[in-house]
């Protein structure tokens, strides 16, 4: 199984159902919060950096730290 990429984004925008817009070097991706990010209540607001993982078949990317 292939390893997802991690990269550092900033929060660009807070969507509805934990959803968010995260700015990378490359570009943007809409990425949601990590199990452990939810069950420990870890807020994410914008302008947050954060680390992502970036699925390797294209679909949505994973927040799993805030910075």
């Amino acid at each position: 199984m292939t390893e997802p990429e991690v990269v550092v984004g900033v929060v660009d925008e807070a969507l509805p159902n934990t959803l968010f817009r995260v700015k990378l070097e490359n570009g943007k991706v809409m990425a949601y919060l990590a199990g452990k990010m939810r069950l420990h209540r870890i807020k994410v607001l914008v302008g947050d950096r954060v680390e992502v993982r970036l699925d390797p078949y294209g679909g949505r990317a994973r927040i799993t730290r805030r910075l």
